[in-house]
């Protein structure tokens, strides 16, 4: 199992046990990563870092003074 943190700018878009569909977007630094329909952005990864798996489980709903943090969990 892998997990990756995305970036939520408001909550309740998802909940904690929701399955999740995720999209790729390349960029000249790597990639990242959107949770559908864009609800939460992951950071960027290297390409040797990528997700083999584009659908994932939300563990996790974080929130502190800098906004809400999703923790989704991927079968890889």
């Amino acid at each position: 199992m892998r997990t990756i943190e995305f970036k939520m700018e408001r909550p309740g878009l998802v909940t904690a046990g929701q399955e999740v569909e995720i999209t790729e977007h390349e960029a000249a630094s790597g990639c990242s990563y959107i949770i559908e329909p864009a609800v939460a952005m992951s950071g960027c990864y290297k390409g040797r870092d990528r997700l083999k798996s584009r659908r994932g489980v939300i563990k996790e709903i974080k929130h502190n003074d800098r906004g809400y943090y999703v923790i989704a969990e991927f079968d890889e």
